[in-house]
């Protein structure tokens, strides 16, 4: 809503300003009051077509077509700085309003066509070989620029058009983790589009272009969490499907410490291992749009009751779509691994190393077939998970015997449904309430409080998925840490469009995998 009235507020300023620029150039100053109208005549005082004005009607496209006449507009009155095309694209009415009271600055000519005129006529005089022409013309012209402004205003222009696809249509990701194996690889590089999920309007209003949440090399935040806007997601293509992979901002990731390798959140600093390798790093606080990226697939969706029962995953009762490279952890118990030919076990995507690094292979079903297929002798048995006690949502007392494996029943929150809420099962709503839907949540001796009510029941304000990893073994996902919030869901992936064999550009590139769909 802030950021519609933002807009609002621009759009009426810009409106105002403009009626005392018309006034000044001798046109109606009711015109820059009616929608449509004072679009085109903003087009005619630059030497645009009328016709130009539609582009407007188009989102996204329209703010590039906005700032151009914005410049153009300014231009015309003579005002060629660097610092005037700079508030005309970051606040016209303040550059208008300059424009309109100063006696001095008159309307001079439309430079758009004029401009375009210079450049047509220079373009000739180059192409005739007529140098002095061509010096004659630059000398005379108000639209000549220096190299280095042409250098600077290119660049500019490329970083705002890059930071602008990137925050509202498509961003690239790399696969850093093997969580998702062998759907998508280490070392994958996709497109992800932020579009058919409905466009999630930016919050965080101050950051550095093209950079997510740090600052490489020298560390650091590369944004600044306040001021900030509320959430704001445009109408979707399309919507999220159960099964589908989709990219989300980690939702625990609002208090984070990191470290050379990873974020761990603020709750797995209790965990030995986590608070060895966290050490002496200080606690940062982020928000929604800067939380760490994740891609997983959505095998949950709000309203399903969704369990885990001997790795099988079942939603509403009925045994789940495996994905076809669904991987588990598997042990070696026999024979000799040295009888394995390597060629196949490349062929298969298999990497021996593996299992000298972490003792265990990540396998899916093709390639546990494979192996005894090339060696009989060779026992491979699916390691049990045991991180009981140590899964969503972290209750020992209530929830001690769920574990990677073996999760659940749970259910999955839908906007406006209600669930009866009491001690004994708060652990797995808290977050929600608190944290996600902004509450205060007390948990007391003799009840839960809400906003210092006691209440029996909860009911939610948007919906939540339930996200896995396809290498279920090797996956921190909801079963780790809970809920997927909508309104930290970022995109779907388009496509893989680079791939490198073990994220290595030593190992060569997987042409195999490259221009294949990330949506497997």
């Amino acid at each position: 809503m802030i950021i519609f009235i933002y807009i609002l507020v621009v759009y009426v300023l810009t409106c105002l300003t403009l009626s005392w620029i018309f006034t000044k150039v001798g046109l109606e100053a009711s015109k820059a009051w009616i929608p449509g109208v004072n679009f085109i005549e903003w087009c005619k005082l630059i030497g645009r077509k009328p016709s130009h004005a539609l582009w407007l009607l188009f989102p996204l496209v329209n703010i590039f077509i906005w700032t151009g006449m914005a410049i153009d507009l300014v231009r015309s009155f003579g005002k060629m700085a660097f610092m005037d095309s700079f508030w005309a694209v970051v606040f016209p009415p303040y550059i208008f309003n300059k424009i309109a009271k100063d006696p001095k600055i008159k309307y001079i000519e439309p430079a758009y066509a004029k401009e375009q005129e210079y450049l047509h006529n220079l373009h000739d005089a180059q192409k005739a070989k007529d140098s002095s022409k061509y010096t004659r013309l630059q000398n005379s012209s108000i639209y000549r620029k220096s190299p280095l402004r042409e250098w600077v205003e290119s660049i500019v222009f490329a970083v705002f058009a890059a930071a602008f696809i990137r925050m509202f249509l498509i961003e690239a990701y790399v696969i850093p983790t093997p969580s998702m194996e062998g759907s998508l690889k280490v070392g994958d590089f996709l497109f992800v589009s932020k579009a058919h999920y409905g466009i999630r309007m930016p919050m965080t209003i101050f950051q550095l272009p093209l950079l997510h949440n740090t600052i490489p090399i020298i560390g650091g935040e590369s944004y600044i969490e306040k001021p900030s806007l509320s959430y704001t997601r445009l109408p979707a293509i399309t919507k999220i499907k159960r099964n589908d992979p989709f990219v989300f901002n980690w939702p625990v990731g609002d208090s984070v410490y990191l470290t050379k390798e990873r974020s761990y959140a603020a709750f797995q600093a209790v965990y030995p291992q986590v608070a060895r390798e966290i050490g002496r790093s200080k606690l940062i606080t982020r928000p929604i749009d800067k939380k760490d990226h994740y891609i997983k697939r959505c095998v949950g969706m709000p309203g399903d009751s969704l369990q885990i029962i001997n790795r099988q995953l079942y939603i509403n009762g009925q045994a789940g779509v495996n994905p076809e490279h669904m991987q588990f952890n598997y042990d070696i118990t026999g024979g000799n691994t040295s009888t394995l030919n390597a060629r196949k076990l490349k062929e298969l995507g298999i990497n021996l190393s593996d299992y000298t690094r972490y003792g265990s292979l990540s396998l899916d079903a093709k390639q546990v077939e494979g192996i005894k297929a090339m060696s009989p002798d060779i026992v491979l048995s699916v390691r049990n998970s045991t991180e009981k006690g140590y899964t969503f949502p972290n209750d020992r007392v209530n929830f001690g015997n769920w574990d990677y494996d073996n999760f659940g029943p749970i259910w999955i929150p839908k906007q406006g449904a209600t669930v009866s809420i009491t001690p004994q099962n708060i652990a797995l709503y808290s977050r929600i309430i608190g944290v996600y839907e902004y509450n205060k949540l007390e948990v007391k001796s003799d009840g839960v409080y809400i906003n210092g009510v006691k209440s029996d029941s909860y009911t939610f304000k948007q919906n939540y998925y339930w996200a896995m990893g396809d290498n279920r073994h090797n996956s921190e996902d909801s079963r780790a840490w809970g809920f997927v919030p909508e309104d930290h869901i970022v995109g779907k992936p388009l496509f893989i469009w680079f791939s490198l064999n073990n994220a290595n550009l030593r190992d060569g590139v997987n042409w195999k995998r490259v221009f294949t769909s990330a949506n497997k």
